[in-house]
């Protein structure tokens, strides 16, 4: 239907069109819609795009940090009224052809959305998703399952000990283990200490186990109705028949119930606060460093658009690049290495937040901190802002509304949850959306005088609600925990009776049994795979005449041109190529022979939409299979800065330089940081990268550039170069290393340049990529193949010792790339093993986060992988079993094509044109024809049991001399995984610190 067929105060299906809106930014329009009878409220964007997305998400306001309304997003999940199966949510991902599914737990809302581009496949999903929201079963067993139980397990002295289990309370010990996360749950707490947001709604370990199963039920009729609900649907389907099928599954069987959920606004403090939360860090050789000390302000209510926008751009302003005045002068006091965790703007909640400061300091720096925000602050209202600084923070939310991408999440998604929290608290999602006039507004108040300046008054100087606030290392917090933690389980064995104890193992046995059931999943509604397209997308270059050095891809990409542009890195020195990551980073963050990193990044903010590198090795996909490394230089912009894009894309090739020194300091100690933040968070992602790295060169060139060793080379330079007696050596070397690898790439014929967009962009911008070509020197032919470096072929079986409270744990071994004829099979036993087995053992039992199988096609590696995961030993006897499981054939030919349906969905994902035609370009890079793609797909499509269990015959044993096994964890967990693996006569892990 198009816009006409829509008009405010227009019945339809038992809704009131209450506003119908343009959004010409994205080609859509917005019907806002109330159901007359229970009031839920509903938005639809209604455009082209096949890529349909639904979400159902309610206000939800915890008032204890139990994790209340966490563990009901995954209890919920876990059957319903209509689909009486333990785990309706897991199974219909193998069932479905969905681009996205997921539920989320925010500090004031939850959500349950997904996206398909399947008619079928969007009803099956919101049937389910509807019945689980609304008729939950909220099973006693289920909720022992995801959120916390006692059981009893064999402990020292061949005695009993009572432990803590559940999936979501061993998801929070592991968030809880990052600096991060603990620094924004203790900014929130610090900040809103009279509303929902000074509680954890993710939940504390400490307070989660207080949670009862009453609370749960409580807390679900509640908020989990219709009247406190807010739908949204997105896409090319009809808008009639959505709310239709909402109308039958569940609002026709509710009245309104009159309830105030509303959030308050905090009351606003007269005088600022401080504030210190200690964290667990073990490592007492740099813990006097290891500091965060920040100034965080509640700044306006979420529903005024308007100053919400002047709080983006002031964000851009003050910290969007390097050159960013803020930015800048904390990083340059050299006081820590990288902006705080949490840095920026927060309009998430009813009161949005600011916040800015330093990571790696001393405790001692956080007055010193305070001073420098303060004064870099008052300067800048009172000596004004340089108008290019708000030229281009503008240019930046302009450049980002207008480019669509399906990156990180489908593009629909992204809108939903950019609109959630302004819904929930009553704002206007349209004005979130279209900004244009917010933009005019404040582009007038800008001429008329110092307006941003007094912004940064108003919200900053003269706002008395603030905190100073300082994130502290402790080196035995975790310990202290564990055995409070381990103290308050033995003095509550002490205290139960036999009747108690018995009960305990009556649960233990019952959930057990009941995740070791067989069940009938015919209940739930599946696709078959006729209904998968058996074809691939296909995008090809386009012959345009007059360009003559880009392959060119004429593409519809909103008035925006895309350069990339991948250079062979095959000539950089072996010894330098553990370098080769910082390269990519100082190449486009250090300056040049010409200019300086900050005149560079103000140019590059005010005229692009980013420009930067990033290196990539692997193995070529054609049949030879020979290694492959080279780093892409990619940038876009508007087509109206064209030239500025390339000017600053030239400098960088033709007039790179490394000689600011202080500058290579600053990016190291940042890149460090960095690295350091990520290991927690991304821990099963090192893991299986440490656990292939003997199984390729290029495997061992991933840990090399982007795993623990990547971290490790780069702390040791850190540590070199944030020492006086080594600082000036170390840099000199750095700038000589940096250089040299400059000259080995910025050669002609090195190079091998794309351009996307509109036919005209591209001709410009390849007349400007000859003029680059003609000023490089001569000499090289094209090195996209990997050198001659040592690599590490031992078989890695190790731990790796951190800051978390949980563990990651990792398995890898060789199989087949995709041009063999098992490549199919291999990527059916990943979606297999993970959906049938992995996941029940691993996590419904084990309680962890996430277990799952990787097959990765280019290289030819099989991978297990836990995630927040409470055992060691406990999951490598899993990964054996696996290999017991896949080769036994304990498994059907419905549960072969729904493993089909998931590789399908995997290789499907639309993506908008740009992005489209970028990887269309790197699969001509690295040899991936059309031709290996469709004959991958066909032989998928015609996989049945009998080739499976042959195919897994061949490579699955439980045999591990050849697999690669690492696990990155606390030395304590380690230690007792190591006396569990000895006591069977197992070889230990050889444990390294991280």
């Amino acid at each position: 239907m198009n816009q006409t067929a829509f008009i405010p105060g227009q019945a339809i299906s038992g809704y009131r069109i209450q506003h119908v809106s343009d959004l010409p930014v994205i080609n859509a329009y917005l019907i806002q819609l109330v159901h007359e009878k229970t009031k839920a409220v509903h938005i639809h964007i209604a455009n082209a795009d096949k890529e349909n997305t639904f979400g159902v998400f309610f206000r939800t306001v915890p008032t204890d940090s139990t994790g209340v309304a966490h563990i009901l997003e995954h209890t919920v999940l876990c059957g319903s009224e209509k689909y009486k199966v333990r785990d309706p949510f897991f199974s219909m991902l193998k069932r479905s052809l969905s681009t996205f599914m997921n539920a989320f737990t925010a500090s004031d809302w939850t959500m349950y959305p997904f996206s398909t581009q399947n008619k079928k496949d969007y009803f099956n999903l919101m049937d389910v998703y509807l019945d689980a929201a609304f008729f939950p079963d909220l099973d006693p067993l289920s909720f022992k399952q995801e959120g916390h139980r006692l059981e009893l397990e064999p402990g020292e002295n061949q005695g009993l000990e009572l432990v803590y289990k559940g999936v979501v309370y061993n998801e929070m010990k592991g968030a809880m283990s990052s600096p991060g996360q603990i620094m924004s749950r203790a900014l929130l707490k610090g900040l809103y200490p009279d509303t929902t947001y000074a509680n954890n709604s993710g939940g504390e370990p400490a307070d989660i186990p207080k949670l009862t199963h009453e609370d749960l039920k409580a807390f679900h009729t509640r908020y989990y109705h219709p009247s406190n609900s807010y739908f949204y649907t997105y896409g090319d389907l009809p808008l009639e028949e959505r709310l239709n099928f909402i109308e039958e599954k569940v609002l026709s069987r509710f009245d309104f119930l009159d309830m105030d959920t509303r959030v308050p606004s905090q009351p606003r403090w007269q005088t600022p606060k401080a504030m210190t939360q200690a964290y667990a860090y073990s490592d007492t050789d740099n813990i006097a460093a290891k500091y965060q000390g920040c100034v965080a302000w509640l700044t306006p209510d979420i529903a005024d658009h308007f100053e919400v926008l002047v709080m983006m751009v002031l964000e851009q302003i003050l910290l969007g690049n390097a050159a960013s005045p803020l930015r800048k002068a904390l990083i340059d006091s050299t006081l820590g290495s990288a902006l705080c965790d949490d840095t920026g703007f927060d309009s998430d909640n009813r009161d949005t937040m600011f916040v800015c400061g330093l990571k790696d300091i001393q405790v001692t720096a956080v007055p010193e901190v305070e001073r420098i925000i303060f004064n870099t602050l008052e300067t800048l209202s009172d000596k004004g802002i340089d108008q290019h600084l708000i030229d281009s923070a503008i240019h930046q939310i302009e450049f980002s509304r207008k480019e669509i991408t399906n990156t990180p999440y489908p593009y629909g998604i992204k809108l939903l949850v950019g609109v959630a929290s302004v819904m929930v608290h009553e704002g206007d999602p349209v004005s979130a959306i279209n900004i244009d006039g917010d933009l005019k507004r404040l582009r007038e108040e800008i001429a008329k005088g110092p307006f941003m300046e007094g912004r940064i008054r108003r919200y900053f100087l003269d706002n008395p609600h603030r905190l100073l606030f300082t994130l502290a290392p402790d080196e035995g917090l975790e310990t202290r925990r564990a055995e409070d933690v381990r103290r308050e389980l033995q003095e509550k064995l002490k205290s139960l009776g036999e009747a108690e104890v018995a009960q305990i193992n009556k649960d233990a046995a019952a959930l057990k049994e009941r995740q070791e059931t067989e069940e009938n999943l015919d209940v739930l509604p599946t696709l078959a795979l006729e209904d998968v397209p058996p074809e691939i997308e296909i995008v090809h270059p386009d012959t345009i005449k007059g360009i003559t050095c880009a392959t060119a891809f004429d593409k519809a990409t909103s008035g925006i041109l895309y350069f990339t542009c991948p250079a062979g890195a095959g000539n950089i020195a072996p010894d330098l190529f553990p370098m080769v990551p910082f390269f990519a980073r100082a190449f486009t963050n250090a300056g040049t022979k010409n200019s300086t990193y900050v005149q560079m990044a103000e140019r590059m903010d005010l005229y692009t939409g980013g420009i930067s590198m990033s290196p990539f090795s692997g193995t070529y996909f054609d049949q030879e299979g020979e290694g492959h490394s080279f780093l892409a230089l990619q940038g876009k912009a508007l087509d109206r800065n064209i030239d500025h894009l390339f000017d600053i894309v030239d400098e960088y090739i033709n007039a790179g330089g490394f000689k600011d020194h202080d500058r290579l300091k600053s990016l190291i100690l940042q890149y460090q940081a960095g690295l350091e933040a990520s290991i927690v968070g991304s821990g099963h992602r090192y893991a299986i990268t440490l656990s292939a790295r003997h199984l390729s060169t290029a495997a061992s060139i991933d840990e090399l550039w982007h795993g623990i060793e990547q971290y490790t080379r780069i702390k040791d330079l850190a540590s070199r170069v944030n020492n006086e007696k080594t600082c000036a050596q170390a840099l000199a070397e750095l700038e000589k290393n940096l250089s040299a690898m400059a000259a080995s790439v910025m050669r002609k014929d090195n190079f091998k340049p794309a351009v996307i967009g509109s036919a005209t962009s591209m001709l410009q911008a390849d007349k400007r990529i000859e003029k680059i070509y003609d000023n490089l020197p001569n000499g090289s032919s094209q090195a996209f193949y990997t050198p001659q470096i040592k690599t590490d072929t031992l078989r890695p079986y190790d731990g790796w010792m951190t800051n978390t409270a949980v563990s990651f744990v990792a398995q890898s071994f060789k199989a087949v790339r995709i041009s063999h004829e098992d490549a199919p099979a291999l990527s059916v036993i990943a979606k297999l093993l993970r959906s049938l087995f992995l996941h029940r053992e691993i996590r419904e039992k084990g309680g962890a986060y996430g277990g799952f199988a990787l097959y990765n096609m280019e290289e030819g590696i099989f991978s297990f992988g836990s995630y927040r995961d409470p055992h060691i030993k406990q999951t490598l006897d899993v990964y054996a079993d696996a290999c017991d499981f896949i080769t036994q054939g304990q498994f059907t030919q419905t549960d072969v094509k729904e493993a089909i349906l998931q590789v399908c969905s995997d290789i499907d994902k639309p993506e908008t044109p740009a992005p489209s035609a970028m990887k269309a370009f790197y699969r001509r890079i690295t040899k991936l024809s059309d031709e290996i793609r469709k004959g991958f797909k066909d032989a998928l499509l015609g996989m049945d049991k009998q080739k499976v269990v042959g195919t897994a015959v061949r490579y699955f044993f439980r045999d591990e001399s050849a697999k690669g096994i690492s696990v990155i964890s606390s030395k304590p967990l380690l230690d007792q995984a190591n006396q569990a693996l000895e006591a069977e006569g197992r070889e230990p892990l050889i444990l390294h610190k991280i």
